[in-house]
């Protein structure tokens, strides 16, 4: 049973940054797609990044230049790197995961089956 548990989120400041992990058990990394999305009330959940088993990474358009992914094999982590903050980038944030890599590109929720709990991360203005 894969189990996904995110950290690092809280309240910070426009413009400011804020690391998020992901800390995964029963996982390959070798042959998983991670990602993360966020979702705000009354919305869908939308891709944020993603990184896959050759470490090719994608970014939504929105965070693109500003958030960065990368996994650490050792410590069976995935991390975000949120940079430049923005009141828009306020939401919960999830930790995804599922097996290939051939769909990890496209940032779709759908891909995806197992799921962390989230972690908030709140953006003032």
């Amino acid at each position: 049973q894969v189990t996904l548990a995110e950290s690092g989120g809280g309240s910070v400041e426009a413009g400011g940054s804020l690391r998020l992990s992901c800390a995964a058990s029963q996982i390959t990394y070798g042959s998983y797609c991670m990602a993360w999305f966020r979702q705000v009330p009354g919305k869908e959940r939308e891709g944020v990044a993603s990184i896959d088993n050759y470490g090719n990474t994608h970014y939504g358009d929105a965070v693109k230049g500003r958030f960065s992914i990368s996994r650490d094999i050792g410590r069976n982590t995935l991390d975000l790197q949120l940079d430049s903050l923005q009141a828009e980038d306020s939401a919960m944030y999830y930790c995804a995961a599922d097996r290939g890599t051939y769909y990890c590109y496209a940032l779709n929720r759908h891909d995806f089956n197992y799921w962390g709990q989230g972690t908030q991360v709140t953006v003032s203005s």
